[in-house]
């Protein structure tokens, strides 16, 4: 949502928490451009998520036969404040995703464009 996004970055936002339900490709593009347009870092989770974790007792556990095995393939992933991946996406498993933070990088790519900064016109809005 372009508007929340402007708003949370006329506040200086570091860190961008995008949880989704998103397995698709076109997510990781959703995500890399977010950071960079921002200049800041991206946290995106997705759940890995098969069939066989559902409890077989579920009260509508016959509503997923026709789902497929994997029903969500996850995409989890750490993007840096340039658009390049901090940590890659996980695809196919469960896994926790760690990664060190350099928060000096968001100062280093605003040089290059900062869109709250010497790049933003809100007078011509």
């Amino acid at each position: 949502m372009p508007l929340a996004r402007a708003a949370m970055y006329a506040q200086g936002v570091q860190i961008y928490i995008a949880p989704t339900a998103d397995a698709r490709e076109t997510w990781q593009s959703t995500i890399r451009h977010i950071a960079m347009e921002e200049r800041c870092f991206v946290l995106s989770c997705n759940q890995y998520v098969t069939k066989d974790m559902y409890p077989k007792d579920l009260a509508c556990y016959a509503n997923l036969e026709s789902s497929p095995e994997v029903m969500c393939t996850g995409g989890s992933a750490i993007v840096g404040p340039m658009g390049d991946y901090v940590a890659e996406p996980v695809w196919g498993k469960e896994e926790i995703i760690f990664a060190d933070l350099d928060m000096k990088q968001i100062a280093y790519s605003q040089f290059d464009f900062d869109p709250t900064g010497h790049y933003a016109r809100p007078d011509i809005f």
